[in-house]
């Protein structure tokens, strides 16, 4: 029987490091992570690589909304992600693909990104 392994936390920086509305890539382990500090205070996390061009150029994307959802456009292409699920809800005719999305966790104000337990593993 295999034990169960819980997510893990990891800090990837101060809240006072990130500028409203704009993004900042971080590495973690050996992937790049776009994060987004929204005006209402709220941070998301989403992969740096955009899947349509295959750049890592998400966390230079021009922040916006459609509808309710935050969104982020790739400089590249111009395909719109939402920044709560990583769909892409505008493909500019492409065939879909979308962001992976992290969690992230605020505390004592710090940015803090949950890792699935086989990526925790791996870092430690």
């Amino acid at each position: 029987m295999s034990a169960v392994l819980a997510p893990a936390l990891v800090r990837v920086c101060s809240i006072g490091d990130l500028t409203a509305e704009r993004g900042s890539a971080a590495l973690i382990g050996d992937e790049q992570v776009a994060l987004f500090l929204l005006r209402d205070g709220s941070v998301h996390a989403v992969s740096n690589l955009d899947p349509f061009s295959d750049a890592n150029v998400i966390s230079r994307g021009i922040v916006g909304t459609r509808k309710d959802a935050p969104t982020v456009a790739s400089p590249m292409h111009k395909q719109v992600f939402d920044l709560r699920t990583g769909a892409c809800v505008e493909t500019q005719g492409k065939p879909q693909a979308d962001l992976q999305v992290w969690q992230v966790h605020l505390e004592d104000g710090d940015v803090h990104l949950v890792l699935p337990a086989s990526t925790a593993r791996e870092e430690h």
